[in-house]
């Protein structure tokens, strides 16, 4: 194959896989709850990310480097937006229910 088709490709399978991250951070944001959410697996995730990222600038991928840099900072925002709401959450004071 040709190296432009290759990377045509290459930037295909990133952007999709980038963007299979937008959804969980449009619904964390706007639903202000995040306790769902795996802390544990966004930092592997994330290191996982950062791996590949490596990788990519070791051979010179540019669609391997964009497409997980991109992501990581997705997979960032999102553990960002659960630790902020899960320390708000924590910081409210417990309400007793009067019947």
């Amino acid at each position: 194959m040709e190296t432009e088709i290759i990377t045509v490709i290459g930037l295909a399978a990133g952007s999709l896989t980038t963007i299979s991250f937008v959804p969980q951070l449009v619904r964390t944001y706007k639903s202000k709850k995040a306790s769902a959410i795996s802390f544990t697996m966004y930092l592997v995730i994330i290191a996982g990310m950062a791996t590949w990222i490596t990788y990519g600038f070791l051979i010179r991928s540019i669609p391997i480097m964009v497409a997980n840099f991109i992501a990581a900072l997705l997979c960032i925002s999102i553990l960002t937006l659960k630790v902020t709401y899960e320390t708000r959450a924590s910081d409210l004071p417990n309400q007793v229910e009067i019947k």
